[in-house]
């Protein structure tokens, strides 16, 4: 075998603490290696086409790279070695900047170990044997999960590609957060007439199939070819006769006092249809506010209802759907202010979410617009904002930050003295975070036109002061203790991940933060893919996100599944694992702790053997270090490449 070694300088990011002219000097000494040579930047153009030039004039079998992360450049180079006439696989990267010169001051060591990291690959790349992928067929249909505008704008995109879209929401109506804001900024426009439209395209979409009310309950399968199981709750209606009318809600005599939809600033009913504008406007039954349900006694729903579309019979119902794509955008939730025991959230009725203050401002909202404080219905002439609320605190165990908060705040203050003239805005910062076109100056419009009186520090307590609320703080820019007396206190709550997101990224084999938030592939070059071929991400599921970042999102998604099908077949990655039917034993072991369901047992001269799916396969060798027998090895990691790269290490 003639093996080549091209060791990166990478700038100075290598160079820097690595010299690398030596280390492609000792690698001429390893086993099998026909040529070494240093290079400026292998990734660049002309450095690839040094390893295309040098493997087609030194007759190359094998080429051993020494960079940065396989995880930006591997599919860069595998091209450049097929360009040269050789397998893809037959291609080995040593990671020297992320493993060696970013960790490390002393030249000399980070030499030696870069040498030595070398020297593994090229005892890998001698066991190498050549891979070859295979093709198959794709389904062409997309699961988009989540209504929001993420999720909307994902689905949107990819039905007018072209696709049958599955769109999957778990309320009873698409439009997820921005459904419940009045308006947006930094235009102060209608968030319904901006989001309006796009939810009925969604409803009159031809290639668009919504189930609301329903939820994820397994996935299958992999890319090209999901097969995923929805819950479809039951809603006690039947929709197909349920005409909206609201009649309804308006004899229903059962009462909650908490509106999900309102943030719990009003009351509804056990029957309800959330909003004027909801997609479906269909009612719901709530099982757990109904009389009929808790009592057995009322009905008075069925009595009424012009089209007969009650069904309190109803049970969950579970379908399946085939998809060869999913888009997650399942969006967020906001903190529990309660967990900031000093603020009075949930004791004082006058200290509120910033959502809940969204839902008193907003005209559909349960005042009508009308701003008025929980306890007594007054309207407010003092109303402060408290910012950074489950955000940028470690003792919350929030200290990322959820980057719209600052912006909305400002918002509420304008649309503060919008409905109340006469009324003064306070809003305790830390800092002021408005990086987005046009954010600076309407924050500062805020405080100049709309005169928010603005006080960096931080709130150490609420507590009420007779009829009203006393905001204790500081302000670290004066020096000195504050102390303002409101009539509605406004907490500026942060975003977290979605209730379930854990779950969720669990069944769809996706990997996700400490938070609870999904990660993307890579954070700069793959910011809306996954670990997961076929799965994709869209909106603030990823992590805190603007509407106009979650729309955009939702588009990139959309062009990445679009671009996905373009192909009339996909490839599977020949990286998997294969079972030695000899030495299995048949315990079925590699078959339990598989996370993609890719080995199954069969039966073979009537004994039980595990065999892999290749097509579901993702390669991970959970099932190679599971197997008891050393019956399973994984293509291009095998037991004997790694002994010998182990065996390298000591003996170097």
């Amino acid at each position: 075998m003639r093996i080549g070694v091209f060791v990166c300088h990478c700038g100075s990011n290598i160079e820097g603490t690595v010299d690398t002219t030596s280390v492609a000097a000792m690698a001429k000494g390893y086993p099998d290696v026909a040529y070494a040579t240093d290079v400026m930047y292998s990734c660049s153009e002309p450095g690839q086409e040094a390893i295309v030039k040098a493997v087609r004039e030194k007759g190359l079998d094998g080429v051993v790279v020494a960079s940065c992360s396989p995880r930006m450049h591997e599919t860069t180079f595998r091209r450049a070695v097929e360009r040269a006439g050789l397998n893809r696989y037959m291609l080995e990267m040593a990671n020297i900047r992320e493993h060696v010169s970013w960790i490390g001051k002393n030249r000399e060591a980070n030499t030696n170990k870069a040498a030595e990291l070398v020297l593994l690959a090229v005892e890998k790349l001698r066991r190498n044997k050549a891979l070859f992928p295979k093709s198959f067929d794709i389904t062409r249909r997309v699961l988009v999960i989540g209504g929001g505008v993420a999720g909307i704008q994902a689905a949107l995109d990819c039905a007018d590609g072209g696709l049958d879209v599955v769109l999957v929401e778990k309320t009873s109506t698409i439009g997820g957060k921005m459904a419940k804001l009045d308006k947006t900024f930094p235009t102060v426009d209608c968030s319904s007439c901006i989001l309006g439209p796009k939810m009925v395209d969604v409803a009159q979409h031809e290639k668009i199939a919504l189930h609301a009310c329903a939820e994820i309950e397994s996935v299958s399968g992999y890319v090209g070819n999901f097969e995923v199981a929805i819950r479809k709750k039951a809603t006690y209606v039947d929709w197909s006769l349920c005409t909206g009318c609201g009649l309804c809600m308006e004899k229903c005599p059962s009462k909650k006092s908490h509106d999900a939809f309102n943030e719990g600033v009003g009351p509804t009913t056990a029957i309800n249809i959330p909003f004027p504008q909801a997609i479906p406007k269909k009612a719901v039954i709530d099982a757990k506010s109904c009389r009929q349900f808790l009592t057995g006694k009322c009905g008075v729903c069925a009595k009424v209802c012009p089209s007969g579309a009650i069904r309190y019979e109803m049970a969950d119902e579970v379908i399946t759907e085939k998809v060869g794509a999913i888009v997650a955008a399942t969006g967020f939730d906001l903190f529990d202010h309660t967990r900031y025991g000093e603020y009075g959230g949930g004791r004082y009725p006058d200290v509120i979410t910033s959502l809940q203050y969204e839902r008193l401002l907003s005209a559909s909202g349960p005042t009508g617009g009308h701003v008025r404080r929980p306890s007594d219905g007054r309207e407010p002439k003092t109303v402060v904002f408290v910012q950074c609320v489950g955000s940028r605190d470690k003792s919350v165990d929030r200290p990322y930050c959820s980057g719209f908060c600052c912006m909305y705040t400002a918002k509420q203050a304008i649309l503060t003295r919008d409905h109340i003239p006469d009324s003064q805005s306070y809003v305790f910062y830390m800092d002021i975070r408005a990086p987005g076109k046009l954010y600076d100056e309407f924050t500062r419009r805020a405080m100049e036109e709309y005169g928010a009186r603005y006080v960096r520090g931080r709130v150490s307590m609420i507590y009420p002061k007779g009829d009203r609320l006393l905001v204790r703080g500081a302000d670290t820019l004066m020096g000195e203790q504050v102390e303002v007396e409101a009539d509605l206190v406004v907490l500026a709550v942060g975003a977290q991940a979605a209730v379930g997101s854990s779950e969720l990224a669990e069944k769809l084999r996706i990997s996700y933060d400490k938070y609870g938030f999904f990660m993307e592939s890579h954070p700069k070059l793959r910011p809306v893919e996954t670990n997961t071929a076929g799965v994709y991400l869209a909106g603030a599921c990823q992590g805190p996100k603007d509407i106009p970042s979650s729309v955009g999102q939702g588009s990139a998604a959309a062009s990445k599944v679009l671009g996905l099908f373009a192909k009339q077949k996909l490839e599977s990655d020949p990286q998997i694992s294969q079972v030695d039917q000899r030495r299995c034993v048949g315990c079925g072991k590699c078959a339990l702790t598989c996370p993609f369901g890719a080995v199954k047992m069969v039966d073979v001269r009537g004994e039980p053997k595990a065999e892999v799916v290749e097509t579901v396969c993702q390669g991970c060798g959970i099932c190679v270090v599971t197997c008891p027998q050393g019956a399973v090895q994984l293509d291009h990691f095998t037991d004997n490449q790694i002994l010998a790269e182990v065996n390298a290490l000591c003996q170097s």
